[in-house]
Parts: structure tokens; C-alpha cells; sequence
């Protein structure tokens, strides 16, 4: 189900860098543009699966997070990015009063997580130089695929077995989890949307949301005691600095000195 899974995903990235590629020649071209670009990131983390109930991810227990990356604008509508991430994520069943059989199971877990990943960015509007007394809003989006290394935690010690004595499904599945080792590294589709603003010549400020499919439901560790029925997810919420170098001519061609 896994390999299906991504060689699906894989196919839908590829159609969409597909998509991309007429409305990168569509662009003018007539604008400089850094051609290198490398930046810090900061922000949180938000576990989202099993051990929440909150749809969009368990805020309650979100966690910092930081990271590098390097782009090379291809023009002013596409780039390629190579982004490094360090965070952690956790869940636990014990911060949540409903629904009250939450605290009766307790399960909970936490990990670190280094993500490793390449994106295509799609700037909507176009990149522009930044330049003096011109406001510069860039909107993009961008899609790809890398890979999460974990080290996961689990703790199963407040489990109360008397009030699932009923229940054979969650004891037999917490059995079943207890001996299924967690995965170390798993695949990821990042994908997400973002806004820069141009704040000197060569610096600029972002604001970006990145959601990570997995196909795992061993994020937090639980699985058949849980709901196996459904994957783990994670996004995340950061600022950047982005620092640009390496200027362009305006037809894309080798600068002429004299």
C-alpha cells in the first residue's frame, strides 16, 4: 500500500511540474533576477494524527524548529530548492479532557525529525529584484519529495487496561503495535505556499506553511490500537531570511564585458 502510495504521489508531482513548465516560458523575462539564492529558516512544528483529536494537528503540543536551504531561480517563475530541516513533533493522548476515553488510553510519543528535501517553487505574480521604495510581494507555491529521519519515543505506561477491558480491538492492536518496530526514516511530499517580501537589494523575509504526507501510521507509534485506517502527517510554520546572489542579464544570456 505504501509503494502505491508514493509511486501515485510521484506521478501527481511530476504532472504538475508538467503543468508548470508553459507558464514558465509565458513569463517576461525582461526583469533581473538572482540567480542563487540561500536562506535560514525558523518556526514550529505540528504533529497531526493518532494521538489528537484536533483535525488540523495537535497545536497544543507543537514544537520548534529550524533549517537551511539553497535555491537556484530558473526564471521568474520557476525554482528548485534543496532544504534541510531540524525539528521535533509530539502527541499525547493525556492533554486532551475530550473525548474522556483520551486519558484512559495516554498514549504518547515524540521524536526528533531532519528532513532532507528538493521542491519546484512557482511564484504566481513572477519574482522581481528587489529594489528601493518599490514594495515586493512574491506569493508562491511549491511541491516535492524528500526523506524524514526519526528516532521515535513511544510510552504506552499510562494505558488503563481496566477501562478497554471491553474493547478486545485496542488491546489486541496495542499488542500488535508493541511489536512492531518504529520506522528510523520515512518518505515525505512536502508541499505548501509562502510569501516573500523584499526588504533590500539582496535580502527577503518569508512567511511559509509546508504540509508533509507520509505513508506511515507509525508516526507517533500507534497504529492498530489507534486508527489504522488513516496515516500520520506533520506541517509546519516558519519565517526565513533569504540572502540573493548571482544576477542575471535580462534575456537569460552571459553578461558581456568589455
Amino acid at each position: 500500500m505504501f509503494k502505491t502510495t508514493t509511486m501515485k504521489t510521484v506521478r501527481a508531482f511530476s504532472a504538475f511540474c508538467w503543468f508548470l513548465l508553459p507558464f514558465s516560458f509565458a513569463k517576461s523575462q525582461s526583469s533581473l533576477i538572482p540567480k542563487y539564492e540561500i536562506g535560514i529558516h525558523a518556526g514550529v512544528f505540528v504533529y497531526q494524527g493518532d494521538l489528537t483529536p484536533n483535525q488540523l494537528g495537535a497545536f497544543n503540543t507543537m514544537k520548534p524548529g529550524f533549517g537551511i536551504s539553497g535555491t537556484r531561480n530558473l526564471n521568474r517563475s520557476l525554482a528548485l530548492r534543496l532544504q534541510l530541516i531540524r525539528g521535533r513533533l509530539k502527541g499525547d493522548d493525556g492533554k486532551y479532557e475530550v473525548p474522556a476515553w483520551r486519558q484512559q488510553r495516554n498514549f504518547n510519543f515524540k521524536t526528533p525529525v531532519t528532513e532532507l528535501s528538493g521542491q519546484v517553487l512557482w511564484h504566481l505574480t513572477g519574482l522581481n529584484p528587489n529594489e528601493a521604495g518599490i514594495i515586493n510581494f512574491s506569493p508562491y507555491v511549491f511541491g516535492g519529495i524528500g526523506v524524514s529521519f526519526l528516532r521515535i519515543k513511544r510510552d504506552w505506561s499510562r494505558f488503563n487496561t481496566s477501562h478497554f477491558a471491553t474493547q478486545p480491538s485496542v488491546l489486541n492492536g496495542l499488542a500488535a503495535d508493541i511489536n512492531r518496530a518504529v520506522p528510523k526514516t520515512i518518505l515525505v511530499v512536502p508541499a505548501g505556499a509562502g510569501v516573500r517580501y523584499g526588504i533590500s537589494e539582496k535580502l527577503s523575509f518569508t512567511l511559509e506553511a509546508s504540509y508533509r504526507l507520509t505513508g506511515t501510521d507509525y508516526l507517533d507509534g500507534f497504529s492498530q490500537a489507534a486508527n489504522p485506517d488513516r496515516n500520520d502527517h506533520y506541517h509546519s510554520l516558519t519565517v526565513g531570511l533569504i540572502y540573493s546572489f548571482g544576477k542575471r542579464n535580462r534575456f537569460d544570456c552571459p553578461v558581456i564585458r568589455n
